[in-house]
């Protein structure tokens, strides 16, 4: 029988051809004793198909929490007693953290709402906010809205919105597992949506919802159907009040296959390091998914959770000799 490696560096390596959902699951259950070869390949098909360079964001809440929908992971959602209150930014705020995201070197700045897509109110408020980002600092602006119509879709590309975020999430297999009030078909219509318009695609997930090792897999392979320019890849952090809140931490040697697995399955794609690595992987874990396939990076603290201090990520960076990537308007 070939080994799983040996096929990976010549199909991946060599000819940039991601794997498939049956050689994503032999990667990801390879023996413990595996892994640094693993990761290896990993970094090899990374430097070769994407370089050395590393994007790094910030995101910020513009709409805090009183979200109608059942996402289990999330503590922003109206109907679980979390400790979260629904709180709306306004300009003044956003400006000031595009400008503080914009001090690390960031070359992207996030906008995200909790909620099931945009009002009249929300998209107002966007549209307020991206005007008066542009007028204060140079960043790529992107937007994390929920579900669009295709006339929002219009709007946000018009805005000049370089990349808009929504997450499958899991595999399908998995999803209503997950989510009940909307259904994964209705968040590919939406990336599908803006994708024909122009933006960037971003579009990951949460690792460790619990979904199977074959449903990982098949994650993997759904995104790169999908072709995303971006996949951000979170590791569950159960948050209190939800239905995941008693949900085991991903074990870091786990969520190190993962990494590289989805590296291979998605040889050309920016892979960026999202919520929860700090439990998961912690310092050296963070260092390792870097070496690993990992090539982007969402700095300071995310939506609900703190992340790791920019400083430490920016230092890492200087460590392993990875340049922030420049910033670039163009598409």
């Amino acid at each position: 029988m070939t080994d799983i490696l040996e096929v990976a560096r010549r199909q991946v390596l060599e000819e940039g051809t991601g794997l498939t959902a049956a050689q994503a699951l032999e990667c990801l259950t390879l023996p413990d004793d595996r892994l640094e070869e693993l990761l290896a390949l990993a970094h090899e098909v990374r430097m070769r198909w994407c370089g050395p360079e590393v994007e790094v964001e910030g995101i910020i809440s513009l709409k805090t929490g009183g979200c109608p929908e059942d996402c289990h992971f999330c503590s922003q959602s109206g109907q679980f007693e979390s400790p979260v209150r629904s709180v709306w930014l306004n300009i003044p705020e956003l400006v000031e953290a595009a400008k503080e995201t914009a001090k690390t070197g960031a070359t992207e700045f996030c906008i995200v709402a909790a909620v099931r897509g945009p009002d009249e109110r929300l998209m107002s408020q966007v549209r307020d906010g991206i005007k008066a980002i542009n007028e204060a600092v140079e960043i790529n602006i992107a937007c994390s809205l929920g579900m669009l119509t295709q006339e929002q879709v219009d709007e946000l590309a018009a805005m000049g919105v370089h990349r808009y975020n929504h997450n499958l999430e899991t595999a399908r297999s998995h999803f209503p597992n997950v989510v009940t009030t909307h259904s994964w078909e209705e968040r590919w219509e939406t990336l599908r949506m803006v994708k024909e318009a122009g933006m960037e695609v971003c579009c990951g997930g949460i690792v460790g919802m619990g979904e199977t090792v074959e449903q990982r897999a098949e994650f993997a392979a759904q995104l790169a159907e999908l072709e995303p320019d971006e996949v951000p890849l979170n590791f569950l952090a159960p948050r209190p009040g939800t239905p995941f809140a008693d949900m085991p931490l991903v074990e870091g040697t786990e969520a190190l296959k993962t990494i590289a697995t989805f590296r291979l399955t998605l040889p050309r794609t920016i892979l960026r390091y999202a919520g929860g690595r700090e439990l998961t992987l912690g310092d050296l874990g963070t260092r390792g998914g870097m070496l690993g396939g990992i090539n982007a990076l969402i700095v300071g603290n995310y939506l609900t959770t703190l992340g790791r201090p920019a400083e430490k990520d920016l230092d890492l960076l200087v460590e392993l000799q990875m340049p922030i990537k420049a910033l670039s308007k163009t598409l």
